[in-house]
């Protein structure tokens, strides 16, 4: 019993410190709801606005950081809409950034 406990256990410890993987698909709507209006967010899109960078442009940037853009997404910057994302909101729309680089 109590080798089962302790493997139970360390189980639990491994596992625990695994974040779930974002969801990029809730994320493209997110960015289709909020973001198209300025950011070129897709193949599909045509125009977005001339101030704003495309997510493929952002995506592709050498600095390119994931998990950095989530942080960002969390404040309200003054160009950019008030969002009020969670943060498992910004992870999934950077996840879906991050697709945009190799289109």
């Amino acid at each position: 019993m109590r080798a089962f406990t302790l493997g139970l256990s360390l189980l639990l410890i491994v596992g625990a410190g695994r974040a779930p993987a974002a969801d990029a698909q809730h994320g493209e709507t997110l960015a289709k709801r909020w973001c198209t209006s300025c950011h070129v967010v897709s193949d599909q899109q045509s125009k977005g606005s001339d101030m704003a960078p495309s997510f493929a442009a952002i995506a592709s940037h050498p600095n390119f950081n994931e998990e950095r853009l989530a942080f960002f997404l969390l404040e309200p910057h003054p160009k950019m809409a008030n969002m009020a994302l969670s943060r498992s909101d910004t992870k999934e729309l950077a996840a879906y950034i991050a697709q945009q680089k190799h289109r």
